[in-house]
């Protein structure tokens, strides 16, 4: 049994992986406003504090992230912001601040979406983050130390989320949160590192 932080996990995506990882290990909840634990991923001297409390861990998910849609003629750069501050640098943020946390052989398993492949109309700030997160897994995959491995799941748009998020996803076809979570097993049981699981199409 292994120790796993699910960060995100009040969330839709969060709610299904921490399901799919409780058969097997111990997960510590970690939500935004709500859960076991609770944290702003902006914030790095947050995440620091979360681990201090928290302590060694052998794995590490996150499913969190804004992203700002809309389009691209009227966008502002503090809304483009959006997604560098929260999914991009959020995520970052935790592995650069949990990496002394994880024990030997452990995993970081990231979240990034289908539009860093299958750009949107209205995406241009998901597409630009979807595919900077892959960009850093693979550049971290080769310098995180101890056999510590990290991943990146890139799902298509949930089935839970249509209501939200359908209209930007016109001919997509959508998948469950509880199929998206089995992608995050796999990265967090798996020998693999660098890789970007896509899930859907």
């Amino acid at each position: 049994m292994k120790k796993i932080v699910v960060i995100g996990a009040t969330g839709t995506l969060g709610q299904a992986v921490s399901a799919e990882l409780k058969a097997r290990h111990e997960v510590i909840e970690v939500g935004a406003t709500r859960g076991q634990y609770r944290v702003d991923s902006t914030d790095i001297g947050a995440v620091e504090r979360l681990f201090r409390e928290i302590g060694k861990v052998d794995g590490v998910v996150t499913t969190t992230g804004k992203l700002h849609f809309g389009p691209l003629a009227e966008m502002t750069s503090e809304q483009f912001w959006v997604g560098l501050r929260d999914k991009l640098m959020g995520q970052i943020n935790v592995v650069l601040a949990a990496q002394q946390y994880v024990n030997d052989g452990g995993s970081f398993t990231l979240t990034s979406g289908i539009v860093g492949d299958e750009p949107i109309r209205e995406g241009a700030n998901a597409t630009t983050v979807n595919t900077a997160l892959a960009g850093f897994v693979r550049g971290a995959a080769i310098e995180l130390p101890r056999g510590i491995r990290i991943n990146v799941v890139s799902p298509t748009v949930l089935t839970e989320s249509l209501d939200a998020y359908g209209s930007y996803f016109r001919g997509f076809e959508s998948v469950t949160a509880q199929r998206a979570a089995l992608a995050y097993v796999r990265s967090v049981e798996g020998a693999q590192t660098g890789c970007v699981y896509r899930v859907g199409s």
